[in-house]
Order: C-alpha cells, then structure tokens, then sequence
C-alpha cells in the first residue's frame, strides 16, 4: 500500500456538516511517489478527465484507498466519501424524507365567515452521492461491493445518463437532478470472492474501467517502508525480501501485506534493532506478525507458518551481517 489506509494519501479536512461533508486533501509528506505509482496514477487520471468512472479492484493492503484519494486529489475537486455496507439501501445513498411541515392558516376576520388554509410540504435531506452529483464533487466509494447490487442501482443513470432518479416530492421540484458536469467517481472493492463482498451487478460493471491492483513492485515497498518508520533502506530491503519469499508459501499469495512491512520496521526502530537473523528482536518481531499473517500450512493439523517464517529469514539474510549500528534492546527474547 502506498500509505496505510488511515493515513491518506492526502491529508484531509472535513469541510461542513451532516450529508455535505466534503474532503478537501492536501499533500501528504509520507506519500510515496515511485514510477509504478505515477504509472497508475496517469491511467486513472486520463479515464477520469474524459468521464469515465475508474474502479481499483485488489486484495486487502493493496492500496486502493490510498490510490484512489491520491488520483481524486490531482483532480483539483473536494471529495465526498462512501464507505460500503452490507445494510445500505438507495437511501442511505442518495437521501431521504426526514419528516414534514404542516400549516395552518384560520381566518376568522367576518364573523359569519370562517376561512382555514393548510399546506404540508415534506423535509428532504441529502447524502453523500447526491451532495456530489449537484455540486460536482469527486465521489470516493470505498469497499463498494460491500453494499448490496440492489443499494447501487442509483449508479446506473448517473454513470450512463448523468441523470440521478429522485422522489418527486424533494425540494429539487421534479423527480431528477441532472448531474454536475464536474462529478467524477473513483470506487475500489475487494475480489468477489472475498468474505462479506457482493456479486456487482453486470450492468455497473460494465460502466466502469477496472483497474487491478496487486503488490507493488519490490522498491515501491522498500520505499513505502522506509517512508513509514525512518529505517534504513538495508533493513527495509530485508524486511520486504523475506515478505516477498513468504508470499509464496501456501495458496493464499496476497499475504502478508505491506502493512506487515511497516510494523516490522517501526518495531526495529522502536527498539533499535536490526533486521537481520541474529536479532532477538527481529526475530520474534517476524515469527508474531507474520506467522498470524500468513496463509496457513500445516503438517498432522500443526501450523508450520513459524518454521516456514525462519526458512524465509535464512534465505534471505544467508550469512551476511550489517554493519553496527546500535545494540538491540531484545536480547534473549528470540529465545523461550
């Protein structure tokens, strides 16, 4: 991942209240900008300037979030953002009748002469995906297959018509809002067969250029590392070496993430250790992240993720010793 998901790419501010909340992102420091980023970033921008709504489609710590904020920022516009759920329906996108006002006027002025007026008009609130259409935000749908194919029908007609279908009572007066011509819409999603994700209706998908997403090349995540805790490119290098050699074990090659990478460092650096296998530190550092993060392998029902852990740091460190540095404040704890 380019930054981790809960630290933007851009870092935001949040602009207003209620259903108008808006990001409006600004450069990050940390972000990470290597030529396989930039790659990404100009293909998404170039479907995005000619209107077409970009989707990133990738496993868990693949960057999507962070991707897809850092391409919403180049387009100059504040940014509306939806995060996907298994319990939205059409409303919790678009909006809905929070409640009424009723009046009524007596006229009682003759005597013998009673007048009453009444009239009730109904309250609308908007959201998110409304708030974006009339003002031409940049719409930002995280995880969206999370939410139900029937919830994202609302993205049909806006994606193909620019038109978004309302009740006829809201206070646009008529049953449509013609969408800004500014509006862009940048989704992201989990593979289909990932845990709690929906299968998209076809007619979104055809709507949408996919983007797909998997690791990042090996000096993107040396740098996003050493970006992310302020350790030295040698250690980062290692760190990202033995992840790369775990991602093969098992069936399940998407794990461990590069979310792994960056705790690992920053415990290294935390502790002053080194990464390389005769650190006490590194060494368990490695064995509790990576072996609860990696996919299962087992022998007669035992896990042989910690053993697979070691053969990984072996092959990567061999007999090699960095230069000193510091002492690690972990000694012994390898051990036990």
């Amino acid at each position: 991942m380019i930054a981790q998901k809960g630290e933007r790419a851009a870092a935001s501010k949040s602009i207003g209240l209620g259903p108008d909340d808006r990001i409006v992102p600004e450069p990050s420091p940390s972000f990470v900008e290597t030529s396989y980023v930039q790659d990404l970033t100009q293909r998404a921008l170039a479907y995005l300037e000619v209107g077409y709504p970009i989707h990133f489609a990738g496993p868990a710590g693949t960057g999507k979030t962070t991707l897809a904020f850092h391409v919403a920022a180049q387009l100059g516009r504040p940014i509306s953002l939806i995060h996907g759920d298994d319990e939205f329906s059409s409303s919790d996108l678009v909006g809905r009748h929070s409640g009424y006002h009723k009046q009524k006027l007596v006229d009682n002025y003759i005597h013998s002469v009673l007048k009453t007026e009444e009239s009730m008009d109904f309250t609308w609130m908007d959201n998110r995906l409304t708030t974006a259409c009339r003002n031409g935000y940049t719409l930002i749908y995280d995880e969206f297959s999370r939410s139900r194919p029937e919830a994202n029908n609302a993205f049909l007609s806006i994606l193909e018509e620019k038109i978004l279908n309302l009740p006829k009572n809201t206070r646009f007066g008529k049953g449509y809002l013609e969408v800004h011509p500014h509006f862009r819409a940048i989704f992201t999603s989990n593979p289909e067969e990932y845990a709690g994700v929906h299968k998209t209706q076809d007619a979104l998908m055809d709507r949408l250029i996919t983007i797909q997403l998997n690791h990042f090349d090996r000096e993107t995540e040396i740098q996003i590392a050493m970006a992310k805790s302020n350790l030295p490119r040698e250690d980062a290098e290692t760190i990202i070496d033995v992840i790369r050699e775990l991602r093969g074990v098992g069936v399940n090659n998407h794990r461990p993430t590069i979310r792994s990478c960056i705790a690992i460092a920053k415990i290294l650096v935390h502790r002053h250790a080194r990464a390389w296998q005769e650190d006490a530190v590194f060494l368990w550092a490695c064995r509790d992240i990576l072996q609860t993060d990696t996919a299962k392998v087992t022998r007669d029902g035992e896990s042989l993720m910690g053993q697979k852990v070691m053969e990984a740091i072996q092959t990567v460190c061999g007999s090699k010793r960095p230069a000193p540095r510091f002492a690690s404040q972990g000694a012994g704890l390898a051990r036990g």
